[in-house]
């Protein structure tokens, strides 16, 4: 069974080439536009990804796939030189998903997720543009295989709304905002209402995308760079349950939001407790379901290598785990997916596998196959 079966990534990334901004950014950002730069320390990462007021990103992390330990370090000295062309290239990447035995992956930034840290609500617009704009034209080479998922200008919900809106019109199947925890502006709050009528018109599901470092918005105790806390806490846990506990998913029953790269061997258990502890402490306005039945309606949770969550789908997952490749980062299962896939399956039953490791994506961001 596992030979014939056919896996759809549902968390990919882009390597984005280190002069995308200056290139496309308007003349008046040209001298302000992220980029990628030789480091000037030695004994560093070669190179880094930098921006007003960005913490610096090792640039060949994004670029890891199949290396670890000792390897994974001396990766790090080198340039795009190390990274697959499959990153910006279409038709490379293709070659890759054969290789990797993929039918096709859904596609979000990498440097696109840093310039979510940038503080002046104009840049940010234009580089989420820019993004935008270059991921939607390299999705157009094949559409059945690559599915591009647009980022939103997290400053300001209201062009986020219109971002999600121009995102759809231009062919793209979802929206990445960072996984927030903030306590002074939660996803709850009703100023992010724009973006989810948006999403819920359009019909695009909003991923939470775990931050890639330390310093970016919309986070609350997180580690600083280099910090191994950072590959397991699950910031989007907090962010998730006030979404429910807040009523977003009460107030737009079709919104569908995706946990992205954030595992799922916890989500059983969450759901467990929203509903124990909500029954336990709510006072005041209820909501008109269980917290869990909102969660199994519109929350869906991608992952890589997770026997844990895997072997927990009798209580929750069944229809709501997507399995994902994360290449070409450093946690990807290239090109071993499928032997990944087989071991961490190896006692599920075959309907159940099929769900999650092709179906569910298929279905949740409408990808037809020839």
């Amino acid at each position: 069974m596992m030979n014939a079966l056919k896996l759809i990534s549902a968390d990919s990334h882009m390597t984005e080439p280190g002069d995308l901004w200056v290139e496309r950014l308007d003349r008046r950002f040209r001298d302000e536009a992220p980029r990628v730069i030789e480091n000037p320390k030695a004994d560093g990462p070669r190179c880094l990804f930098v921006g007003p007021g960005l913490h610096p990103l090792a640039v060949a992390a994004a670029f890891a796939a199949g290396k670890g330990g000792d390897e994974l370090r001396e990766h790090m000295s080198r340039g795009y030189e190390a990274a697959r062309p499959s990153g910006w290239d279409p038709a490379e990447r293709i070659k890759d998903q054969e290789l990797d035995g993929i039918e096709a992956e859904v596609l979000y930034p990498t440097l696109g997720i840093a310039i979510l840290g940038l503080k002046d609500g104009d840049l940010q617009l234009a580089c989420v543009r820019a993004y935008n704009d270059w991921v939607a034209e390299f999705a157009a080479y094949n559409p059945r295989r690559l599915v591009a998922v647009a980022v939103a200008p997290l400053l300001d919900p209201q062009a986020a709304a219109a971002e999600a809106e121009r995102a759809a019109r231009r062919g793209m199947r979802g929206i990445l905002v960072i996984a927030s925890a903030t306590a002074e502006r939660p996803y709850s709050d009703p100023a992010y209402d724009p973006l989810w009528r948006a999403l819920s018109e359009t019909g695009l599901p909003v991923s939470l995308h775990k931050p890639l470092i330390s310093g970016m918005p919309l986070t609350l105790s997180m580690p600083t760079p280099g910090d191994l806390q950072i590959y397991v806490i699950h910031v989007v846990e907090q962010c998730l349950t006030r979404m429910v506990y807040g009523g977003v998913l009460e107030r737009f029953p079709k919104l569908r939001v995706v946990s992205a790269e954030n595992d799922v061997g916890w989500m059983a258990n969450w759901i467990s407790r929203l509903d124990h502890v909500y029954g336990k402490m709510a006072a005041g306005r209820r909501l008109a379901m269980r917290p869990s039945e909102y969660v199994r309606r519109q929350v869906w949770g991608t992952f890589q290598d997770d026997p844990v969550g895997v072997a927990a789908w009798r209580f929750f997952g069944e229809d709501n785990y997507m399995w994902a490749s994360d290449f070409p980062h450093a946690d990807s299962t290239f090109p071993d997916s499928r032997r990944v896939v087989a071991e961490n399956f190896a006692t599920v039953p075959d309907e159940v596998t099929r769900k999650i490791v092709h179906d569910t994506a298929a279905r949740l961001y409408a990808i037809t196959q020839a």
